[in-house]
């Protein structure tokens, strides 16, 4: 993801881990604003997983970027 905002000279990938109580435990998440807009990740994770949902909203961050900007994610 940020290799791809440099690329095509965008404002650095900005990353916020957010949490959600469910029953006893803590789900965690992830959001990603870049191109002016936030992007969620699409799943929630168990805490020792957090890097995934990192991952999870960079993909989707550069599917939204590749379907609707003429930004160059590859």
């Amino acid at each position: 993801m940020p290799e791809v905002c440099r690329q095509n000279q965008l404002q650095a990938p900005h990353f916020q881990i957010v949490s959600d109580r469910r029953g006893g435990r803590t789900a965690w998440s992830s959001v990603v604003t870049v191109y002016g807009r936030r992007i969620d990740a699409r799943y929630w994770y168990d805490g020792r997983n957090i890097a995934n949902a990192r991952e999870d909203a960079a993909e989707a961050a550069l599917n939204w970027l590749a379907s609707n900007t003429n930004v160059n994610t590859n």
